[in-house]
């Protein structure tokens, strides 16, 4: 089995690596992470809210077998003890809606992920923690069969941790700067720089796996320069609190974890998921203007107030309190697509330009697994293990065909 190498370590390369190092020896597994603080973005930041029927045809059998995966492992491995991982029942505070949809670009008009919803909405019972307001109406849309909720950052630490005891090499902080070719031009190897001590080192690799996020665009023009085609991809930015309130303590925790979906304002669709763990986790403020910044660490020094007191303002309504206990801030960049639908696939070698070419099958390749939108925690476990498949040449657990990269 020939060396793989994934560029970026955030949920979706951990669990690549993961899924990787069950069916070849694990120290041909490497992982490439540039940003100082690992999980600085969308896998640290994120609500960590898991659907398995909310996607469209396209996504549908990764969104299920994701769902299963992340249910097996939390089994296996105590999910709920280790990264809060606990079924949940989503409500929605919005008026009904008229025709179901499977909404993948949801985030273009700040529309709500409730309309994705698979379940009929059906009268259902507030959770203890929200503040109620005569008239509202609450619909349960799904129920704790096809929703769960974990703690994005805790489930990537456990997945890294897991990979790096295996045996799996990370380089942190590195960058890929280049790739060599042999004398057929085929992929050979690829420098990684690190970014502290500046040294370099030639990873001798004939399988690339680029899994970098919003970031992978910058990675594979970095690796490619002499190529013309573009990843299409794009970021959406999201600021986020954490919080915590009396009214959800581990007391509480027994009858079950909630996702709240509601409309505040044309535009603004707030997100409530309650954590084990005593935290509530709110966010819905979302930007495809904000600039991504160099690394993923950088978000926090471009933090807006007015974004930060506007969320606060939700929580003080949900949670029914003069104030609330802000644990975290967070301001996360999810790589999004037009279609709203991640690519998983094989880069072309046209793509890679003149004079780069990969083995062929298995033993070589470059491939992307990124543009998952606000679904990246969900579907990470099985976009991890379908591109395991995928790069290994074995049997696809889900139909991906048509997430593959249009070119």
């Amino acid at each position: 089995m020939s060396t793989t190498v994934i560029l970026g370590a955030g949920i979706i390369g951990t669990s690549t690596a993961y899924y990787l190092s069950k069916h070849q020896p694990a120290s041909s597994i490497h992982l490439v992470e540039p940003s100082p603080e690992l999980f600085a973005s969308a896998s640290g930041f994120a609500g960590g809210f898991l659907a398995k029927d909310w996607f469209s045809a396209a996504s549908a059998e990764l969104g299920a077998l994701s769902f299963e995966e992340h249910r097996k492992l939390a089994e296996k491995d105590n999910g709920a003890q280790k990264w809060g991982y606990a079924r949940s029942t989503s409500i929605s505070l919005s008026p009904p809606t008229k025709s179901k949809k499977k909404i993948d670009v949801w985030c273009r008009d700040g529309a709500s992920r409730a309309e994705a919803a698979s379940g009929d909405p059906s009268a259902g019972i507030a959770p203890p923690w929200l503040s109620r307001e005569e008239g509202d109406a609450v619909e349960v849309i799904s129920d704790e069969e096809t929703v769960a909720q974990v703690d994005p950052l805790q489930l990537s630490q456990y997945l890294l941790q897991k990979c790096v005891d295996a045996g799996v090499q990370l380089h942190h902080p590195a960058k890929a700067i280049s790739i060599q070719t042999d004398m057929r031009d085929e992929l050979s190897s690829i420098c990684v720089a690190d970014t502290q001590s500046s040294t370099e080192t030639d990873i001798p690799c004939t399988t690339v796996i680029i899994t970098a996020g919003a970031w992978s665009p910058q990675v594979f023009s970095t690796l490619f320069p002499a190529s013309t085609f573009r990843l299409p991809l794009s970021s959406l930015a999201g600021h986020s609190l954490v919080v915590k309130s009396a009214r959800w303590t581990k007391e509480h925790e027994a009858h079950g974890c909630h996702a709240v979906f509601m409309t505040s304002q044309p535009g603004y669709s707030p997100e409530i998921f309650s954590r084990i763990g005593g935290h509530i986790y709110i966010a819905g403020l979302n930007s495809a203007t904000e600039p991504l910044p160099g690394l993923a660490t950088d978000s926090k020094g471009r933090i807006k107030r007015d974004a930060v007191e506007r969320l606060r303002d939700t929580a003080r309504e949900v949670l029914g309190e003069a104030d609330v206990e802000v644990v975290r801030e967070g301001l996360c960049f999810r790589p999004v697509t037009d279609s709203g639908t991640p690519i998983l696939g094989r880069i072309p070698d046209t793509c890679l330009g003149p004079s780069v070419k990969t083995r062929p099958g298995p033993e070589g390749g470059v491939y992307l697994a990124a543009g998952h939108g606000p679904w990246g925690i969900s579907m990470s476990l099985g976009t991890g293990k379908v591109m395991a498949e995928m790069v290994q040449g074995r049997e696809l657990s889900a139909d991906v065909s048509r997430l593959a990269l249009k070119v």
